[in-house]
């Protein structure tokens, strides 16, 4: 494989980064997953973190170098993980069960396949166009395909943030598969958080991210979307890849797995609690305990 691959999460305004983002590789197959936690006081972060976490890490145990069949692999993980948050939520004793959205994109034989839940997005951008994006699981979205609402009174309604599906919470999830799209050369998958879409239309959103310089035109974004949030600005994460055809010279950053050994793999992830955080939040211990509460949940569904 080749591919071309940058992710960014931000703070925003917002006194924590309740985002998680990841990506892994092997020789054979690519993994990219995004959540965007909901719940007070630090367990949004912990539902992120603990689904982040438990699909990467799945990822690792299973793609050996690939998994053995995609669409299960995404149905299994993302069902676990939610009831990793469950069980992490009757452990604490919590009344009110953390949730996060959920998007998850597992690239191998050149097909990429992708799962979701909530209104974090994927976009698939082929020759400069939309080629596909996922569906908001917002009553937002659904009130858009009922005609009771136009895009322009979309964007400032004040439902738009409320989700019908996530990992975590009082229902189960309803998670949306993709069919597998054969990848050519220099498409770009890109997936995001609402604080990045939120902002910027889709039309900016797609140009600068067209031309698949990954590494430039999500700093760029990212940076858009900040200054058009302004006071109110929420975390913002971004993933992007670009997919290169394997006979094709390498260029700068560039990532080639083809001497990768098959039981190797590469993963970008942030640890929880160490990105920014406000001066009055966690001290190192709480930090500490939160990180072995969630390395507990997750172990039980491994």
């Amino acid at each position: 494989m080749r591919f071309t691959i940058f992710q960014e999460s931000r703070i925003g305004k917002r006194r924590t980064n309740q985002d998680r983002v990841a990506y892994s590789y092997t020789r054979d197959a690519l993994l990219l997953v995004l959540a965007d936690g909901m719940g007070g006081h630090l367990y949004g972060e912990i539902a992120a973190q603990i689904s982040v976490q438990f699909i990467a890490q799945s990822f690792q145990q299973e793609a050996r170098p690939k998994v053995t069949d995609p669409v299960l692999f995404l149905s299994r993980v993302l069902s676990n993980a939610h009831h990793a948050i469950l069980d992490y939520a009757f452990d604490k004793h919590l009344s009110d069960i953390p949730r996060t959205t959920i998007v998850a994109c597992l690239v191998q034989d050149g097909v990429a396949h992708w799962a979701h839940a909530g209104d974090s997005r994927l976009y698939l951008i082929r020759k400069g166009k939309l080629l596909t994006q996922t569906r908001d699981h917002s009553r937002v979205q659904l009130m858009l395909d009922q005609g009771l609402l136009d895009a322009e009174s979309a964007a400032v309604h004040p439902g738009r943030n409320r989700i019908f599906s996530c990992l975590g919470g009082s229902h189960p999830p309803q998670i949306e598969f993709s069919r597998g799209v054969q990848l050519i050369n220099g498409d770009v998958v890109a997936i995001c958080s609402d604080g990045v879409w939120g902002p910027l239309d889709t039309d900016t959103l797609v140009h600068t991210l067209a031309d698949g310089r990954v590494m430039e035109s999500v700093p760029r974004l990212m940076d858009e979307a900040e200054l058009l949030g302004g006071n109110q600005c929420d975390n913002m994460t971004l993933i992007a890849m670009t997919w290169h055809d394997d006979h094709q010279e390498d260029l700068a950053d560039t990532v080639s797995t083809r001497t990768m050994p098959a039981d190797a793999f590469t993963t970008q992830m942030e640890g929880f609690g160490r990105g920014k955080r406000d001066q009055e939040d966690l001290s190192e211990d709480e930090i500490e305990r939160a990180i072995r509460e969630i390395n507990a949940a997750i172990h039980k569904f491994k």
